[in-house]
């Protein structure tokens, strides 16, 4: 079969075509023709770090997480899919498990779900890592009905999603953004957009609270950001965060009474821990889609497979606005 690999860790050049073997089926899994495969900031980090990043898979590899595709082959025990289904999840692509930059990937059916009738291919190979991501992070801080929702990043991958998952979950949203095609995306996807350029957090916390603070802040910036969520949370409010590989004073934290949610989706994957978790979370965004609720912003740029250096490279540019999407 047809895949991209990489022989060594770099720069977006490292991709090369090459004809491997189409992986057998085994139990508990499924033979998945891929049919597309978004790009996410951690297989730009795994290409560019290697072994410095402990989650890299050995060389020669195949990177790539999410997929759609159609299942081509049913391993033994697996009852709940059948030859034909089309299928999307998050299966590879990192340690000991070959990635989605190819035709075929045999995955965990624990870790895939069916995909949203009304939703194409490439849409749903855009969701996986990052509505994971989002469902967890906003199940963990307890969103409800009637809550102020602060969603940072909220144009990019995982936080657009976030905005509909929140809006979906009946919260007021609120999300920032750093420019005019940002904001007007947030805006378009139900939230009243903050330009944090130009706003400080206690200036929108007191335009948009009462000076009460946000029942729940959903982090997807992350570092120094982090500051800025504990100081936009309410009293005993949460913050889930899908960076928090940073050092910095809990004082504000502990003085509120704040949770803070780190979200690792990566987790089942690595660890082969409760990896029935990923496809019950998929199951439901397929549902919340089909309800219309939700559906991911494609970058207006495509990638055949041979291309995926320059879908890395759009990714890395920050020119994108939505996911990146490559046909297989």
């Amino acid at each position: 079969m047809k895949a991209m690999i990489i022989k060594s860790f770099g720069g977006s050049e490292v991709f090369e075509v090459a004809d491997i073997a189409k992986p057998d089926v085994k139990a508990g899994h499924v033979l998945v023709n891929i049919k597309a495969s978004s790009v996410n900031t951690v297989d730009t980090m795994i290409r560019q770090m290697g072994d410095d990043l402990p989650l890299s898979p050995p060389l020669p590899a195949v990177l790539g997480m999410d997929f759609a595709g159609i299942v081509a082959e049913v391993g033994a025990g697996v009852t709940q899919f059948s030859v034909g289904d089309e299928v999307y999840g998050c299966a590879g692509g990192l340690a000991d498990l070959p990635g989605t930059l190819a035709e075929y990937i045999v995955a965990d059916a624990n870790l895939i779900a069916r995909k949203a009738k009304n939703l194409t291919m490439r849409e749903a190979a855009a969701i996986p890592l990052v509505g994971i991501t989002a469902y967890e992070g906003l199940t963990r801080a307890n969103t409800s009905k009637g809550q102020n929702v602060l969603v940072h990043g909220g144009s990019g991958g995982v936080g657009h999603i976030a905005v509909q998952l929140a809006n979906y979950m009946g919260a007021n949203v609120f999300a920032t953004g750093g420019g005019d095609k940002q904001l007007a995306l947030i805006e378009t996807l139900g939230a009243k957009g903050i330009n944090y350029k130009n706003e400080t957090v206690e200036e929108y916390v007191a335009k948009h609270t009462d000076g009460h603070g946000f029942d729940v802040v959903f982090d997807s910036v992350g570092g120094e950001n982090m500051t800025n969520s504990f100081n936009a949370a309410s009293l005993n409010g949460h913050v889930a965060s899908t960076v928090a590989m940073v050092e910095l004073d809990l004082s504000v934290a502990h003085f509120k009474g704040l949770s803070l949610h780190v979200v690792f989706m990566l987790i089942p994957m690595l660890h082969n821990y409760k990896r029935e978790n990923h496809a019950q979370v998929l199951n439901a965004l397929t549902r919340i889609a089909e309800t219309g609720a939700l559906r991911p912003v494609l970058d207006e740029q495509t990638f055949s497979l041979e291309e995926v250096g320059k879908a890395h490279d759009r990714l890395s540019s920050g020119q994108g606005m939505g996911k990146i999407v490559v046909d297989v």
